[in-house]
Protein backbone atom coordinates (compact mmCIF):
# COMPACT_ATOMS: atom_id res chain seq x y z
CA UNK A 1 0.00 0.00 0.00
CA UNK A 2 1.10 3.74 -1.21
CA UNK A 3 0.67 6.29 2.42
CA UNK A 4 -2.52 7.62 1.33
CA UNK A 5 -3.60 3.77 1.32
CA UNK A 6 -2.70 3.05 4.42
CA UNK A 7 -4.00 6.36 6.12
CA UNK A 8 -7.66 5.17 4.23
CA UNK A 9 -7.22 1.62 5.75
CA UNK A 10 -6.55 3.20 9.16
CA UNK A 11 -9.58 5.47 8.83
CA UNK A 12 -11.85 2.83 8.19
CA UNK A 13 -10.73 0.98 11.22
CA UNK A 14 -11.55 3.35 13.33
CA UNK A 15 -14.77 4.36 11.74
CA UNK A 16 -15.80 0.36 12.01
CA UNK A 17 -14.19 0.29 15.73
CA UNK A 18 -15.11 3.86 17.39
CA UNK A 19 -18.14 2.88 18.74
CA UNK A 20 -16.51 -0.11 21.25
CA UNK A 21 -13.49 1.96 22.22
CA UNK A 22 -14.69 3.22 25.86
CA UNK A 23 -11.35 3.95 27.64
CA UNK A 24 -8.06 6.15 26.90
CA UNK A 25 -5.75 3.17 26.68
CA UNK A 26 -8.25 1.63 24.39
CA UNK A 27 -7.75 4.40 22.01
CA UNK A 28 -4.09 4.45 22.20
CA UNK A 29 -4.35 0.28 21.68
CA UNK A 30 -6.32 0.42 18.89
CA UNK A 31 -5.93 3.26 16.91
CA UNK A 32 -2.95 5.60 18.06
CA UNK A 33 -0.33 3.35 18.28
CA UNK A 34 -1.03 1.79 14.86
CA UNK A 35 -1.20 5.65 13.47
CA UNK A 36 2.74 5.89 14.95
CA UNK A 37 3.68 2.77 13.44
CA UNK A 38 1.82 1.99 9.96
CA UNK A 39 1.50 5.60 9.31
CA UNK A 40 4.15 7.47 10.98
CA UNK A 41 6.94 4.49 10.50
CA UNK A 42 8.35 4.46 14.07
CA UNK A 43 8.58 1.15 15.72
CA UNK A 44 6.30 1.35 19.17
CA UNK A 45 8.24 -1.03 20.35
CA UNK A 46 11.51 -0.17 20.44
CA UNK A 47 12.40 2.62 23.01
CA UNK A 48 14.92 4.18 20.88
CA UNK A 49 12.13 5.34 18.13
CA UNK A 50 9.36 5.63 21.08
CA UNK A 51 8.93 6.55 24.30
CA UNK A 52 5.70 6.13 26.30
CA UNK A 53 4.74 7.31 29.10
CA UNK A 54 7.64 10.10 28.15
CA UNK A 55 8.89 11.76 31.52
CA UNK A 56 10.64 15.08 31.82
CA UNK A 57 9.83 17.16 35.42
CA UNK A 58 9.32 20.41 34.49
CA UNK A 59 9.81 23.20 37.30
CA UNK A 60 7.99 21.96 40.49
CA UNK A 61 5.65 19.74 38.36
CA UNK A 62 7.31 16.31 39.16
CA UNK A 63 6.53 13.29 37.37
CA UNK A 64 4.33 14.49 34.97
CA UNK A 65 4.38 12.17 31.92
CA UNK A 66 3.43 12.89 27.75
CA UNK A 67 1.61 9.70 26.47
CA UNK A 68 4.51 9.21 23.93
CA UNK A 69 7.39 10.85 22.73
CA UNK A 70 9.10 9.83 19.16
CA UNK A 71 12.77 10.10 19.15
CA UNK A 72 15.68 10.59 16.26
CA UNK A 73 19.08 10.21 17.03
CA UNK A 74 18.64 10.52 20.80
CA UNK A 75 16.38 13.69 20.75
CA UNK A 76 12.55 13.98 20.95
CA UNK A 77 11.46 15.23 18.11
CA UNK A 78 7.48 14.75 18.23
CA UNK A 79 5.46 14.56 21.82
CA UNK A 80 2.05 13.00 21.59
CA UNK A 81 -0.50 13.81 24.28
CA UNK A 82 -3.46 11.12 23.99
CA UNK A 83 -7.32 11.34 25.05
CA UNK A 84 -10.14 8.74 24.57
CA UNK A 85 -11.67 8.40 21.16
CA UNK A 86 -15.24 9.69 22.44
CA UNK A 87 -13.77 13.05 23.70
CA UNK A 88 -13.96 15.86 21.70
CA UNK A 89 -10.03 17.84 21.80
CA UNK A 90 -9.56 20.83 23.81
CA UNK A 91 -6.59 22.76 24.17
CA UNK A 92 -7.09 22.33 27.95
CA UNK A 93 -6.10 19.08 26.94
CA UNK A 94 -2.37 19.56 26.14
CA UNK A 95 -1.19 21.55 29.28
CA UNK A 96 1.68 18.46 29.38
CA UNK A 97 2.12 19.07 25.94
CA UNK A 98 2.95 22.66 26.65
CA UNK A 99 5.00 22.48 29.77
CA UNK A 100 7.66 19.52 27.71
CA UNK A 101 7.70 21.78 24.81
CA UNK A 102 9.47 24.54 26.30
CA UNK A 103 12.21 22.02 27.90
CA UNK A 104 12.91 19.01 25.11
CA UNK A 105 14.05 19.39 21.57
CA UNK A 106 10.35 18.63 20.12
CA UNK A 107 9.31 21.13 17.61
CA UNK A 108 6.19 19.08 16.80
CA UNK A 109 3.55 18.01 19.42
CA UNK A 110 0.62 15.78 18.80
CA UNK A 111 -2.70 16.17 20.69
CA UNK A 112 -5.39 13.06 19.21
CA UNK A 113 -8.33 11.18 20.54
CA UNK A 114 -7.16 8.63 17.76
CA UNK A 115 -9.88 10.40 15.07
CA UNK A 116 -8.25 13.72 14.82
CA UNK A 117 -4.79 14.79 15.07
CA UNK A 118 -3.55 17.87 16.21
CA UNK A 119 -0.61 19.25 14.98
CA UNK A 120 1.27 22.19 16.70
CA UNK A 121 4.84 23.83 16.78
CA UNK A 122 6.35 27.09 17.77
CA UNK A 123 5.29 29.54 14.92
CA UNK A 124 4.21 32.69 17.35
CA UNK A 125 7.12 32.42 20.02
CA UNK A 126 10.25 30.55 20.10
CA UNK A 127 10.16 27.30 21.92
CA UNK A 128 6.89 27.66 22.96
CA UNK A 129 3.96 25.60 21.86
CA UNK A 130 1.51 27.87 20.06
CA UNK A 131 -2.44 27.53 21.10
CA UNK A 132 -3.61 26.81 17.44
CA UNK A 133 -2.87 23.94 15.27
CA UNK A 134 -0.73 24.52 12.07
CA UNK A 135 -2.12 21.21 10.92
CA UNK A 136 -5.48 19.14 11.63
CA UNK A 137 -6.21 15.66 10.31
CA UNK A 138 -9.84 14.10 10.66
CA UNK A 139 -8.89 10.30 9.38
CA UNK A 140 -12.90 10.33 9.20
CA UNK A 141 -12.43 12.96 6.84
CA UNK A 142 -9.27 13.18 5.48
CA UNK A 143 -8.21 16.36 3.54
CA UNK A 144 -6.20 14.94 0.70
CA UNK A 145 -4.46 18.17 0.61
CA UNK A 146 -2.40 17.20 3.90
CA UNK A 147 -1.97 13.84 3.14
CA UNK A 148 2.13 15.01 1.15
CA UNK A 149 2.55 17.40 4.58
CA UNK A 150 2.27 14.57 6.68
CA UNK A 151 4.15 12.36 4.99
CA UNK A 152 6.84 14.31 6.16
CA UNK A 153 6.92 13.64 9.67
CA UNK A 154 7.35 10.04 8.75
CA UNK A 155 10.53 8.24 9.86
CA UNK A 156 11.48 7.06 6.21
CA UNK A 157 11.75 11.26 4.96
CA UNK A 158 11.75 13.01 7.62
CA UNK A 159 11.86 16.49 7.08
CA UNK A 160 11.17 18.58 9.90
CA UNK A 161 12.80 22.22 8.45
CA UNK A 162 9.87 22.00 5.16
CA UNK A 163 7.41 21.38 7.52
CA UNK A 164 8.22 24.13 10.02
CA UNK A 165 8.96 26.36 6.68
CA UNK A 166 5.30 25.60 5.37
CA UNK A 167 3.20 25.80 8.64
CA UNK A 168 2.21 29.07 8.58
CA UNK A 169 0.46 29.15 5.57
CA UNK A 170 -0.65 25.98 6.68
CA UNK A 171 -1.82 26.78 9.80
CA UNK A 172 -4.16 30.23 8.36
CA UNK A 173 -5.20 27.87 4.90
CA UNK A 174 -6.89 24.98 7.29
CA UNK A 175 -8.72 27.72 9.53
CA UNK A 176 -9.71 29.86 6.46
CA UNK A 177 -11.27 26.54 5.65
CA UNK A 178 -12.40 24.83 8.55
CA UNK A 179 -14.34 28.54 8.96
CA UNK A 180 -15.40 28.69 5.90
CA UNK A 181 -16.99 25.30 5.67
CA UNK A 182 -19.14 26.05 9.34
CA UNK A 183 -20.60 28.89 7.69
CA UNK A 184 -22.31 26.39 5.77
CA UNK A 185 -24.07 24.83 8.38
CA UNK A 186 -24.24 27.09 11.04
CA UNK A 187 -23.80 30.38 9.82
CA UNK A 188 -22.50 33.23 12.29
CA UNK A 189 -24.20 36.59 12.30
CA UNK A 190 -21.41 38.43 10.62
CA UNK A 191 -21.92 36.30 7.68
CA UNK A 192 -25.37 36.80 7.38
CA UNK A 193 -25.27 40.36 8.54
CA UNK A 194 -22.35 40.54 5.44
CA UNK A 195 -24.63 39.22 2.97
CA UNK A 196 -27.79 40.75 3.82
CA UNK A 197 -26.31 44.60 4.08
CA UNK A 198 -25.12 44.18 0.34
CA UNK A 199 -28.93 43.34 -0.98
CA UNK A 200 -31.27 45.07 1.37
CA UNK A 201 -31.78 48.43 1.64
CA UNK A 202 -33.78 48.14 5.05
CA UNK A 203 -31.95 47.74 8.74
CA UNK A 204 -30.72 45.08 10.18
CA UNK A 205 -33.01 43.87 12.87
CA UNK A 206 -33.53 40.72 14.20
CA UNK A 207 -36.78 39.76 11.85
CA UNK A 208 -34.86 40.61 8.88
CA UNK A 209 -31.54 38.41 10.05
CA UNK A 210 -33.80 35.29 10.77
CA UNK A 211 -34.92 36.00 7.20
CA UNK A 212 -31.72 36.14 5.84
CA UNK A 213 -30.43 33.14 8.00
CA UNK A 214 -32.25 30.76 6.17
CA UNK A 215 -31.82 32.26 2.46
CA UNK A 216 -28.03 32.88 2.89
CA UNK A 217 -27.31 29.28 3.63
CA UNK A 218 -29.28 28.25 0.87
CA UNK A 219 -27.81 30.73 -1.76
CA UNK A 220 -24.26 29.85 -0.88
CA UNK A 221 -24.74 25.83 -1.23
CA UNK A 222 -26.42 26.38 -4.37
CA UNK A 223 -23.68 28.57 -5.44
CA UNK A 224 -21.20 25.98 -4.50
CA UNK A 225 -23.44 23.74 -6.74
CA UNK A 226 -23.64 25.76 -9.25
CA UNK A 227 -19.65 26.08 -9.44
CA UNK A 228 -19.14 22.16 -9.84
CA UNK A 229 -21.77 21.71 -12.21
CA UNK A 230 -20.64 24.66 -14.28
CA UNK A 231 -17.20 23.56 -14.36
CA UNK A 232 -18.52 20.17 -15.30
CA UNK A 233 -20.54 21.85 -18.39
CA UNK A 234 -17.41 23.27 -19.84
CA UNK A 235 -15.41 19.72 -19.69
CA UNK A 236 -18.10 18.09 -21.18
CA UNK A 237 -18.56 21.08 -24.28
CA UNK A 238 -15.39 20.46 -25.02
CA UNK A 239 -15.28 17.24 -25.25
CA UNK A 240 -15.49 15.17 -28.60
CA UNK A 241 -18.16 12.45 -27.20
CA UNK A 242 -20.88 11.60 -29.62
CA UNK A 243 -23.47 9.47 -29.55
CA UNK A 244 -21.49 6.63 -31.57
CA UNK A 245 -19.52 6.09 -28.81
CA UNK A 246 -22.37 4.85 -26.97
CA UNK A 247 -22.79 2.41 -29.34
CA UNK A 248 -19.00 0.82 -29.45
CA UNK A 249 -19.58 0.60 -25.66
CA UNK A 250 -18.59 -2.38 -24.15
CA UNK A 251 -17.44 -1.56 -20.65
CA UNK A 252 -20.49 -2.32 -18.65
CA UNK A 253 -22.39 -5.86 -17.81
CA UNK A 254 -25.52 -3.84 -17.19
CA UNK A 255 -27.29 -1.91 -20.57
CA UNK A 256 -27.13 1.91 -20.13
CA UNK A 257 -30.12 3.78 -21.33
CA UNK A 258 -28.88 6.76 -24.14
CA UNK A 259 -30.55 9.49 -21.96
CA UNK A 260 -27.86 8.43 -19.44
CA UNK A 261 -24.91 9.80 -22.04
CA UNK A 262 -27.11 13.53 -22.04
CA UNK A 263 -25.42 16.11 -20.93
CA UNK A 264 -28.38 17.67 -19.62
CA UNK A 265 -29.87 19.85 -16.87
CA UNK A 266 -31.35 16.70 -15.16
CA UNK A 267 -27.77 15.69 -13.93
CA UNK A 268 -26.59 16.79 -10.76
CA UNK A 269 -23.65 16.13 -9.34
CA UNK A 270 -22.51 15.78 -5.69
CA UNK A 271 -19.63 16.51 -3.69
CA UNK A 272 -19.87 12.60 -2.40
CA UNK A 273 -19.04 12.17 -6.60
CA UNK A 274 -16.34 14.67 -6.96
CA UNK A 275 -14.37 12.90 -3.59
CA UNK A 276 -14.60 9.91 -4.50
CA UNK A 277 -13.39 10.68 -8.57
CA UNK A 278 -10.53 12.67 -6.48
CA UNK A 279 -9.67 9.49 -4.41
CA UNK A 280 -9.83 7.44 -7.76
CA UNK A 281 -7.61 9.92 -9.61
CA UNK A 282 -4.75 9.49 -6.46
CA UNK A 283 -5.03 5.79 -7.03
CA UNK A 284 -5.04 6.55 -10.47
CA UNK A 285 -1.90 8.67 -11.09
CA UNK A 286 0.94 5.80 -9.69
CA UNK A 287 0.48 4.95 -12.99
CA UNK A 288 -0.29 7.85 -15.66
CA UNK A 289 -0.07 12.16 -15.16
CA UNK A 290 -3.38 12.99 -13.18
CA UNK A 291 -4.57 15.47 -16.19
CA UNK A 292 -5.33 11.98 -17.69
CA UNK A 293 -7.73 11.13 -15.22
CA UNK A 294 -10.98 12.37 -16.20
CA UNK A 295 -14.74 12.04 -15.23
CA UNK A 296 -18.23 12.25 -17.02
CA UNK A 297 -21.50 12.19 -15.14
CA UNK A 298 -24.74 10.63 -16.13
CA UNK A 299 -28.06 9.82 -15.28
CA UNK A 300 -27.28 6.83 -13.53
CA UNK A 301 -23.83 7.18 -12.50
CA UNK A 302 -20.10 8.95 -12.39
CA UNK A 303 -17.91 7.83 -15.18
CA UNK A 304 -14.21 7.86 -14.27
CA UNK A 305 -11.96 7.67 -17.79
CA UNK A 306 -8.85 7.60 -19.06
CA UNK A 307 -8.06 10.30 -21.36
CA UNK A 308 -12.21 11.16 -21.38
CA UNK A 309 -12.53 8.25 -23.41
CA UNK A 310 -15.33 6.11 -22.61
CA UNK A 311 -13.59 2.78 -24.17
CA UNK A 312 -11.20 3.20 -21.30
CA UNK A 313 -13.36 3.17 -18.36
CA UNK A 314 -11.03 3.24 -15.12
CA UNK A 315 -14.04 3.21 -12.76
CA UNK A 316 -17.66 4.60 -12.22
CA UNK A 317 -19.30 5.44 -9.18
CA UNK A 318 -22.84 4.71 -8.15
CA UNK A 319 -24.00 6.91 -5.82
CA UNK A 320 -27.60 7.78 -6.61
CA UNK A 321 -28.70 5.68 -4.17
CA UNK A 322 -29.79 6.73 -0.72
CA UNK A 323 -29.81 2.85 0.64
CA UNK A 324 -26.29 2.03 -0.64
CA UNK A 325 -23.04 3.67 -2.61
CA UNK A 326 -21.17 1.36 -5.32
CA UNK A 327 -17.90 0.97 -7.09
CA UNK A 328 -17.97 -0.13 -10.48
CA UNK A 329 -14.21 -1.95 -11.16
CA UNK A 330 -13.51 -3.02 -14.92
CA UNK A 331 -11.64 -6.58 -15.74
CA UNK A 332 -9.68 -6.64 -18.99
CA UNK A 333 -12.98 -7.31 -20.73
CA UNK A 334 -14.02 -3.62 -19.70
CA UNK A 335 -16.89 -5.67 -17.93
CA UNK A 336 -17.92 -4.34 -14.68
CA UNK A 337 -18.41 -5.64 -11.22
CA UNK A 338 -20.16 -3.56 -8.68
CA UNK A 339 -18.45 -3.61 -4.82
CA UNK A 340 -20.71 -2.03 -2.08
CA UNK A 341 -19.15 0.73 0.08
CA UNK A 342 -20.27 2.30 3.06
CA UNK A 343 -17.76 5.36 2.86
CA UNK A 344 -15.54 6.82 0.43
CA UNK A 345 -12.16 5.68 2.49
CA UNK A 346 -13.17 2.68 1.13
CA UNK A 347 -12.31 3.51 -2.35
CA UNK A 348 -9.07 2.36 -1.71
CA UNK A 349 -9.71 -1.30 -0.95
CA UNK A 350 -10.31 -1.43 -4.38
CA UNK A 351 -6.59 0.48 -5.18
CA UNK A 352 -4.60 -2.52 -6.78
CA UNK A 353 -7.38 -3.37 -8.97
CA UNK A 354 -8.16 0.50 -10.28
CA UNK A 355 -4.37 0.36 -11.23
CA UNK A 356 -4.47 -2.96 -12.59
CA UNK A 357 -7.09 -1.75 -15.38
CA UNK A 358 -5.28 1.76 -16.07
CA UNK A 359 -2.27 -0.30 -16.95
CA UNK A 360 -4.58 -2.79 -19.55
CA UNK A 361 -5.39 0.57 -20.93
CA UNK A 362 -2.21 2.21 -21.24
CA UNK A 363 -0.97 -1.07 -23.13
Amino acid sequence: MDFAELLAALALKVRNQRGAIQTEEATKNAFIMPFISTILGYDVFNPLEVVPEFTADVGVKRGEKVDYAIMRDGEVQILIECKKSSEPLKIEHASQLFRYFAVTNARIAVLTNGETYQFYTDLDAPNRMDEKPFLVLALLDIDETLIPELRKLTKDVFDLDSIISSAEELKYIGQIKRTIAAQFTEPQDEWIRFFTTRVYEGAFTQKVREQFTSLVTKATKQYLNDQVNARLKTALGGSNFSSSDAAAETMSSIPVAQDDLDRDTEIMTTLDELEGYQIVKAIACSEVKPQRVMHRDAKSYFAILLDDNNRKPIARLHFNSKKQKYIGIFDGDKVETRHPIDSLDEIYLHASAIRDTVRIHQG
